[in-house]
């Protein structure tokens, strides 16, 4: 980190470092009002949901159907890309076909290098997108040493390019999205601030100081990224400075970009998006899944839909009284650092978060129901095999069991169970609070305590004990309505009372469907472990018949997501648009089906060289669209294979993960 990000980061903390209403429960941020078209956008109206076409601009009838597909799912905004003058031009037949059929949704024109395009699309739609790192720079991954005369002469540079759509905006009525992405930040941003959340809030703030000398004010602002680290920090990070620099409350759009597909897609979109509107931050949000887009928009939709006239807590979560005004939160929201947590077998310390899966609801527990955990018993050879996804413990309540576990799996039974039992070294108890603070009999090595929340800021003497613990790792779960917030207020005890025990976090959910589980469970865990929170996971889900394995994959899940734990590979991919130049969904379920045994590797699959090299900054491999047919092959963001025909760019993908030395057969599992 360059002397002047530190500085910078500093500067922030020293001036406090709030950034949402409030941190313990749930107050939407106040923004004003941006209309686009006759919608409405901002903190008076509901949060909006859009998404984006991905068939070809020029297409106009399969334009109109696909938006027709998107708006009747309840869509509300529909973007469509257009790289260049021929595809904005050719907005005003899609909007004109929508119109004609009754369908008066606002489109957004999405515009990357294309000023002309843009100029010519804000005359047409409601609303331009454009990305401040592509929009007057072009990017050659260069580091350039700027004196203060010569940046200021890349402002104005911009500044002269810029004006022209913020004059036709104005003019227009047309309103704009100011959107930066993670990995497409400009070389003189690079240089500058570095690859982080300031240099992507930074970004836009140029953008949008321009707009406010002009008086234009119609503005949507977001930071994306597919880092659900970076993202949640650059979006906390901008809703603080435009306060601090006196800017206008703008409304912010969120998303995460290349989320990916299926389960993985919609957990990590719930973990960036759903923290932040636990924050009380976002008015419009748009879910990126390779999958069709009117697809997005029921995730979205259930992300949205959890704060519509959300409740108060059944008590309200007190405020952090003991500490000055300014600094209502004892972390750095700004930069993802684990909470220090004192090492305790293998919970706590540097070891990654652990799962405990929860069978405490079966009556009798078999082998077989080891499969739903990633354990998997073999009766030939006699022996255990487990998966990446091979929970770390298991909790059976009261319940006994007749086989013993895998080496690479525990048990922890209620403490009623457990002291009345002859428990091996490898069988811990869980224990209430009060139970817990009048035993006389512990395990020697491990005890786990199950707290409310409210305990931990209430119960003195609860407090004062936990100060003394050394055995011990705390289970923190939350009968608050807002029990995220509760959770995170009872971190902040901890935090305040130098209490530093391992803590698994335990959420249960009830009368949701295993659709919505995938999303909210993200969301209340994920926003705590992007905070820095959590040496464990314990999801529970009642009702289900499948609910061991959706429970144990979405643990796993979300730990990948937040980037604490990575179980398995992970695919960075984009979620198609009018500019792609092949079958993307198909593509990616190809390279998923051949590379999904890779643990920890990192693969970006990116349509076209737009979301290239940027939006898979952190991938460790990138397979990209560049013309019909034709692959670029990257090793992290260096070409490495050019023009590579698509039906032998996954072999070609292959090859150069074995050059490396990475590649490792797939292990054939009996399952």
């Amino acid at each position: 980190m360059s002397s002047l990000q530190q500085s910078s980061s500093a500067h922030l903390i020293s001036d406090g470092n709030m950034y949402a209403p409030t941190l313990f429960g749930y107050q939407r941020r106040e923004t004003i009002p941006v209309s686009i078209g006759d919608l409405m956008l901002g903190s008076d109206f509901p949060i909006r949901i859009q998404s984006m076409t991905t068939v070809d601009t020029m297409d106009t009838m399969g334009s109109i159907e696909q938006s027709i597909r998107m708006i009747d799912a309840g869509c509300e905004l529909v973007r469509i890309t257009a790289p260049s003058v021929k595809e904005a031009q050719n907005l005003e037949n899609i909007r004109k076909g929508l119109r004609a059929k009754g369908y008066k949704t606002p489109l957004v024109a999405d515009i990357h290098f294309t000023p002309n395009a843009a100029e010519l699309a804000a005359r047409i739609v409601e609303k331009v997108r454009i990305n401040p790192g592509n929009y007057a720079d072009k990017k050659r991954f260069e580091t350039i040493e700027y004196s203060e005369s010569s940046y200021q002469a890349e402002l104005e540079r911009i500044r002269d390019k810029f004006l022209p759509l913020v004059k036709i905006c104005k003019e227009y009525g047309t309103a704009m999205r100011i959107g930066t992405n993670h990995g497409s930040l400009s070389d003189r941003i690079l240089s500058r601030y570095g690859d982080t959340p300031l240099g992507m809030v930074e970004s836009a703030l140029e953008f949008l100081r321009i707009c406010e000398d002009e008086k234009y004010f119609n503005i949507v602002l977001s930071m994306k990224a597919s880092n659900t680290q970076v993202m949640v920090e650059a979006y906390r990070l901008l809703s603080k400075k435009l306060a601090d620099g006196q800017f206008k409350a703008y409304p912010l759009h969120l998303g995460v970009t290349e989320a990916g597909e299926g389960e993985d897609g919609r957990i990590k979109s719930a973990v960036g998006i759903g923290t932040l509107l636990e924050d009380g931050l976002g008015d419009t949000v748009r879910v990126s899944l390779t999958e069709d887009p009117e697809f997005e928009i029921p995730v979205a939709k259930d992300l949205v839909n959890r704060y519509v006239g959300r409740n108060r807590p059944n008590a309200p979560i007190p405020s952090l009284s003991n500490l000055s005004a300014g600094f209502d939160s004892p972390i750095n929201p700004f930069a993802h650092t684990r909470r220090k947590s004192a090492e305790l077998m293998n919970f706590g310390g540097h070891q990654v978060p652990r799962v405990i899966a929860d069978y405490s609801h079966l009556k009798s527990i078999s082998m077989e129901d080891l499969k739903s955990i990633g354990h998997f018993y073999l009766p030939e050879p006699d022996k255990w095999a487990m998966n990446d996804l091979g929970a770390d413990y298991l909790f059976t309540g009261t319940s006994d069991l007749d086989f013993m576990l895998p080496n690479g799996l525990k048990q922890i039974q209620s403490a009623t169970t457990w002291l009345q039992s002859s428990p091996s070294e490898h069988q811990f108890p869980l224990f209430e609070v009060e139970d817990w603070l009048k035993a006389s009999k512990k395990h020697a090595q491990l005890n786990f305590v199950q707290a409310d929340a409210e305990e931990i800021w209430s119960n003195d003497l609860f407090v004062n004990a936990l100060k003394l613990a050394q055995n011990e790792v705390l289970v923190l779960s939350s009968s608050f309505s807002n029990r995220m917030a509760a959770i995170r207020r009872a971190f902040f005890e901890l935090e305040i009372q130098g209490i530093h025990i391992p803590v698994v976090i335990r959420l249960n959910y009830q009368d949701i469907h295993a659709d919505q589980f995938q999303l909210f469970a993200p969301t209340d865990a994920g926003a705590l472990f992007i905070d820095g929170f959590g040496d464990g996971l314990m999801l529970s889900l009642a009702g289900l018949p499948v609910q061991s394995s959706l429970e144990n994959s979405t643990n796993f899940g979300i730990l990948q997501a937040c980037r604490v734990r990575i179980s398995k590979t992970e695919y960075i991919s984009c979620p198609s648009c009018g500019r792609t130049l092949f079958d993307l969904q198909e593509t990616t379920a190809r390279i998923r089906q051949v590379t999904d045994h890779l643990k920890g590797v990192k693969i970006g699959i990116m349509g076209c060289i737009v979301n290239g090299p940027g939006e898979m900054a952190d991938a460790d491999y990138g397979y990209v669209g560049i013309g019909k047919d034709k692959i670029a092959l990257y090793r992290g963001q260096e070409v490495v294979k050019k023009s590579v025909p698509a039906d032998s760019a996954v072999d070609e993908l292959i090859q150069l993960i074995k050059e490396d030395g990475i590649w490792k057969d797939p292990q054939e599992t009996n399952n």
